[in-house]
């Protein structure tokens, strides 16, 4: 009998402990205490891509390694489809979306940062194109990422006549295929961020050109879950810290050649 209520206290002791460092591990898991998941479009140049190592590399991407560090957290860079997005962050499976992301349009989804980076929306075509203005792609294809500010820009409802004077409008998966596509003549003009299109251009400045008539203006910032303010505060000190002491502008002018930074 002694045999068997040592057992059964043992027992209860190791269910006990087993449950305690089960809601330890969850815990640690909700806070993303160690670790600091990163979601991010691997093909969104010079914000997110992969490097000729093999490795991810990017502005935003280095911004998110060295904020994460400064956090005592571990990076982890998680590549996601852009159209899943929300299915990703709502899941867990990313703390974050930091990857040129717009926050114009959808402040109400998300919790955000304070916005680090003023972008335009600006469209690209072949030199010789004879489109010199927006109003010259009437009738012309036209080429976005899907579910990228540049089409939420053209589907809002100040450019309804501009997307209506199209003459096909096309959403492919990533930038690297609209630049083929362009390049081998099947559309005629690429709507893409100002960054996007500076950091594709460079050296191919005689095939190619940006029209000085932008689609609309905007500002980048990283976006967290809704009502996750903990870790966004976190992330937005650290941000404000690395603005403070010249990290920011460092990182910056590696892939910009000047200091994009809007935080103050």
């Amino acid at each position: 009998m002694k045999k068997l209520i040592a057992f059964v206290l043992l027992m209860g002791m190791a269910v006990s402990m087993t449950a305690c460092g089960n809601e330890e591990a969850a815990e640690e898991a909700k806070s993303g205490k160690d670790t600091f998941t990163v979601g991010f479009d691997q093909d969104f140049p010079p914000f997110g891509y992969v490097g000729d190592d093999g490795e991810f590399i990017g502005f935003d991407i280095e911004m998110a390694t060295e904020c994460a560090k400064r956090m005592g957290k571990e990076v982890v860079l998680q590549p996601i489809d852009w159209d899943a997005k929300d299915m990703e962050l709502e899941s867990g499976t990313i703390d974050c979306i930091w990857n040129g992301f717009t926050m114009n349009g959808r402040e109400d989804q998300y919790t955000w940062s304070d916005s680090y980076m003023d972008n335009t929306q600006v469209v690209i075509v072949k030199k010789d194109s004879g489109i010199e203005k927006l109003a010259d792609l009437e009738g012309k294809i036209v080429e976005v990422q899907k579910e990228s500010s540049a089409q939420s820009a053209l589907e809002d409802e100040d450019h309804t006549e501009l997307l209506a004077s199209f003459g096909d409008f096309l959403q492919v998966a990533e930038y690297n295929t609209a630049f083929m596509d362009l390049e081998s003549g099947a559309v005629d003009a690429i709507a893409i961020d100002i960054g996007v299109a500076n950091f594709q251009l460079e050296g191919k400045e005689d095939d190619y050109v940006i029209l000085d008539e932008v689609i609309s203006s905007e500002q980048y910032a990283v976006g967290f879950l809704k009502g996750n303010e903990t870790l966004r505060d976190e992330v937005q000190s650290t941000l404000m810290e690395m603005v403070e002491d010249g990290t920011f502008a460092e990182i910056s002018d590696k892939y910009f050649g000047y200091d994009v930074c809007t935080l103050k």
